[in-house]
């Protein structure tokens, strides 16, 4: 039997402000990169409790989701390192608040940026993934889909043993 494909899933935030998109710049094994402010689902969190707990853990910045972009998919290789990583991201878009004075970023994180479309555009060769200018192409295009159409069964938060 082979081993069962588990892809990584991560969400994403898409926040614009006064026509310029947040990223951060974070330090990775090959170099300094672009991202929306982004993480991986931890076990017993939903996907908007994650999104809301990565955008404070790499921006300092609470945040209030309004709206889902959707899912999206991409495939990582890196032979010399034997990494072949499909990502399933769920991206949302919503508002930030103030930077809270004093908390750090998360430690990969280096700074926060503010940038225009036309900006992100022409940074590709930074973008950490293909999905960042995809994502933010898709909320500049007016795409929204309800909070409601990513659900969270209780059973997430309190498991029962199986089978009941």
């Amino acid at each position: 039997m082979t081993e069962r494909f588990k892809p990584s899933v991560t969400v994403a935030a898409v926040i614009e402000q006064d026509g310029r998109y947040l990223l951060v710049e974070e330090l990775t094994r090959d170099g300094l990169l672009l991202n929306n402010p982004a993480g991986h689902l931890e076990q017993a969190e939903s996907a908007i409790d994650a999104v809301k707990r990565e955008v404070l853990e790499e921006t300092a910045r609470p945040f209030t989701p309004d709206a889902f972009l959707g899912v999206y998919m991409s495939r990582f290789l890196r032979p010399d390192r034997g990494d072949d990583v499909t990502y399933v991201r769920l991206a949302f878009t919503g508002r930030v608040g103030d930077q809270i004075p004093g908390r750090p970023f998360d430690e990969p994180i280096q700074r926060t940026l503010w940038l225009t479309l036309d900006e992100i555009r022409a940074s590709r060769d930074r973008h950490r993934s293909p999905l960042i200018l995809q994502c933010i192409e898709d909320h500049a295009a007016g795409r929204r889909l309800p909070l409601e159409a990513v659900a969270a069964h209780p059973s997430l938060y309190a498991p029962r043993a199986w089978p009941h």
